[in-house]
């Protein structure tokens, strides 16, 4: 079986973001595909967060099809076409990019391959969507991570 990988043609894996995606620039979200998701897989769900500041929640984006490859476009919005969005730290719906208050910060993309949607209604945020995450059935995860320093 192929590893479960998620991957940006924005940034290298681990390397810096650029800045258009971030709050000092056009604050829109970066191209993601991933390969490989586990058989079973009936949905996949992501979180992007900061773990240098403590888990500050960048973006949800929930329950998309349970492909075995696929990709989000640059730039998801938040129109009724556009996948189901929880709502971030920042207190929005949708991508909320890289904003650090000082120095270099870790940015995880990390994609939860799910035997079955997680089902939770509106917006929710990250607290609901761990928790969730914490009762499904999670098969693979795919872990992106990217870093910025403003200024």
């Amino acid at each position: 079986m192929p590893d479960f990988a998620l991957t940006s043609t924005a940034f290298e894996p681990g390397g810096a973001i650029p800045k258009r995606f971030t709050c000092d620039g056009e604050d829109g979200s970066p191209e993601l595909a991933w390969t490989g998701a586990p058989d079973g897989t009936g949905a996949l769900v992501l979180i992007v967060d900061d773990p240098d500041a403590r888990g500050w929640v960048h973006w949800i984006v929930l329950d998309m099809a349970g492909t075995s490859s696929g990709a989000l476009a640059r730039g998801v919005g938040v129109s009724p076409d556009a996948p189901a969005q929880g709502r971030n730290d920042f207190g929005r719906i949708g991508w909320g990019g890289p904003c650090p208050p000082s120095g270099t910060h870790r940015y995880d993309f990390t994609l939860y391959a799910l035997a079955e949607p997680l089902g939770l209604p509106g917006q929710p945020d990250g607290g609901a969507v761990r928790k969730a995450l914490d009762r499904a059935n999670v098969l693979g995860k795919a872990l992106l991570e990217g870093t910025y320093q403003r200024g």
